[in-house]
């Protein structure tokens, strides 16, 4: 299974692309997508589509995780967020992907065990776990790889379960 993590934001938008057969994972690619503060939302969601249309044509994925949104305090956070994370699901429904999505609780659950757990916790388990060398920057990367990582031990178990 290959698994494209998308961490929205119309600023940047991190992603991750990891490989796992069930018990092993792999670091495919990561990095960010960042747009210009001075475009206009439309001129940043055209490009966060463009490259993330990008990314997965070239890395093929079967499955897009996406963080569920949850409201802060700030709704004008929240809207642009919710925009960015709209293209983010345009693109993986274009190319027929399995579309997932996890809370940020259920990810450090899956990731660290611990659902308060903070964001260095977080970072430090997903270089652990992807045999990093160091934490993967922007921290918006780290993040889309977290929420990878969260769906291959997710689907790992659901999978076990099914086999029960």
């Amino acid at each position: 299974m290959i698994i494209l993590g998308v961490d929205p934001g119309t600023a940047i938008t991190g992603y991750g692309v990891i490989q796992s057969d069930g018990r092993d994972l792999g670091l495919i690619d990561y990095g960010a997508i960042t747009t210009p503060a001075d475009w206009s939302l439309p001129q940043r969601l055209v490009r966060i589509y463009r490259e993330l249309d990008a990314l997965i044509t070239q890395h093929r994925p079967t499955d897009a995780v996406v963080e569920k949104l949850f409201f802060s305090r700030n709704v004008r956070t929240a809207l642009s967020v919710g925009q960015a994370r709209g293209v983010a699901l345009l693109a993986a429904a274009q190319h027929n992907l399995a579309i997932h999505e996890y809370t940020p609780l259920e990810v450090k659950q899956a990731v660290v065990g611990y659902g308060r757990a903070e964001k260095m916790q977080i970072q430090q388990m997903v270089k652990m776990l992807l045999q990093l060398d160091a934490i993967p920057q922007p921290d918006d990367a780290a993040d889309a790889l977290a929420i990878a990582i969260c769906h291959a031990h997710s689907a790992h178990f659901a999978r076990l379960g099914r086999q029960i």
